[in-house]
């Protein structure tokens, strides 16, 4: 895994060393520009001061005429007649016998000279350089301007190498505050001194981390709701299994058998529920495909009834041929399921529960109606807590105390919405809305 400090290293030495060259680059063209300035100063001043000069005297022709001097004096007078030359041999033998007044470059064989030419009333004088020396003087002069950038790059690249282990600092304090938790604690990380780049990721990674924390909490008390919840019916069936042992053969053993034969199926449907709620908690993954709501709506009516026989309800569907929805088949069936069975048990004397299901705008609606006692208002909401079984007021009791916390989970897990409301048999309703297919 390629380090953070070390990629920012790199493109931030990257980015300097390209700034280098081209402040190198510039000062080095500048001062080679400045050096030739320079250097046209020196032979127009050359040039001046023998042009106003009467005549060379003898100790000045010797320091001008001196081998090691780079430059060549030539003096004519204007009728042309040469006077005087401070190398008299080469190269002037092949420099030009008449001169351009002012700067120009001339052509001596393979080497290029810079020339200045003045004239006066009586002479024309012009002073020559080689352009090689011109050029040698100023690259090196240039590169000394340059050198202190060269020596102080190293110096950068290690302030530079400081610097961003001091800024991502913060950051390997939040990875040892990390690295130093266990599997259980799930405590926000610290965000003190943290950049306003990095913060948000941090907060977000806490605003999990506590999400996390209250669906452990959820769990923990899931499981311990549920193991409380299953106690009970596995003590029933360990009394029921006694009772059956000790039991004559005769009609008191059948009506042992019987109860336990309940028990059981009662212990089934529990389990059958805790599973449904489980698969319908947030975080669980499910295939979602395009579901027909009524034709399952036809199946969760055949399948209740022999519940609707025992309990003398009467089941009735109302929909339109098709209304398609987007979900996962077992968990919708679940859903309608808990639904039809909780209307059919909590309905009136002569229960009558009513399944409507409607098309809307990018949405299928679902209601299931029964004429029972209702519940109300302020109450509704605590109906969807796991476990929660009305008391009184002609309530039934039977049923896991699920069946309404899993057709929310499912619908959540949806993208849909529950709402308890009162039908108009005078009893409960319950409206589920889905996405459409």
């Amino acid at each position: 895994m390629p380090s953070l400090r070390l990629r920012l290293f790199v493109l931030l030495l990257a980015l300097a060393a390209l700034v280098a060259l081209v402040v190198a680059g510039a000062t080095y063209a500048s001062v080679r520009a400045e050096a030739d300035e320079l250097f046209d100063y020196h032979l127009r001043q050359m040039a001046m001061s023998l042009r106003d000069q009467g005549r060379i005297a003898e100790d000045e022709r010797a320091a001008i005429a001196n081998p090691d001097l780079d430059y060549v004096v030539q003096i004519w007078s204007l009728d042309g007649l040469f006077l005087y030359s401070t190398q008299p041999q080469a190269p002037n033998a092949l420099l030009p016998a008449r001169t351009v007044l002012g700067f120009s470059n001339v052509q001596v064989g393979p080497a290029t000279w810079r020339v200045y030419g003045a004239a006066t009333p009586l002479r024309i004088v012009q002073v020559s350089q080689p352009l090689v020396v011109r050029q040698r003087l100023a690259a090196t002069a240039a590169g000394r301007s340059v050198l202190p950038i060269v020596l102080a790059a190293p110096l950068v690249g290690l302030a530079m190498w400081w610097l961003v282990g001091f800024s991502l600092a913060p950051l390997q304090r939040v990875l040892a505050a990390a690295g130093a938790r266990d599997a259980a604690s799930l405590q926000p990380l610290p965000v003190a001194g943290l950049p306003s780049e990095v913060a948000p990721l941090v907060l977000a990674f806490n605003a999990l981390l506590e999400r996390l924390a209250t669906a452990f909490d959820a769990q923990r008390a899931f499981v311990a709701d549920a193991a409380h919840e299953l106690r009970t019916p596995l003590t029933a069936l360990k009394l029921q299994l006694g009772l059956l042992r000790d039991a004559p053969v005769g009609p008191e053993r059948e009506k042992a058998l019987a109860r336990l034969r309940g028990g059981v199926d009662r212990s089934v449907h529990l389990v059958t529920q805790l599973l449904a709620l489980a698969r319908a908690e947030p975080g669980h993954a499910v295939a979602m495909q395009d579901v027909d709501l009524v034709a399952l709506a036809r199946l969760i009516v055949r399948e209740s009834a022999l519940l609707a026989t025992r309990q003398g309800a009467e089941v009735t569907l109302e929909a339109p041929p098709t209304l398609l929805a987007r979900g996962n088949p077992q968990a919708l069936h679940s859903l309608l399921r808990n639904l039809v069975d909780n209307a059919i048990l909590h309905a009136g004397q002569a229960p009558r529960v009513q399944v409507i299901l409607q098309a809307q705008a990018r949405a299928a609606r679902i209601w299931v109606d029964d004429d029972g006692a209702g519940i109300p208002a302020s109450e509704r909401e605590c109906v969807f807590d796991r476990f929660h079984r009305r008391e009184g007021n002609g309530a039934r009791t039977e049923g896991s105390g699920l069946g309404l916390a899993i057709v929310r989970a499912i619908a959540q897990q949806h993208g849909g919405q529950v709402a308890l409301g009162d039908s108009p048999a005078g009893g409960l309703r319950v409206q589920v809305l889905l996405p459409a297919a």
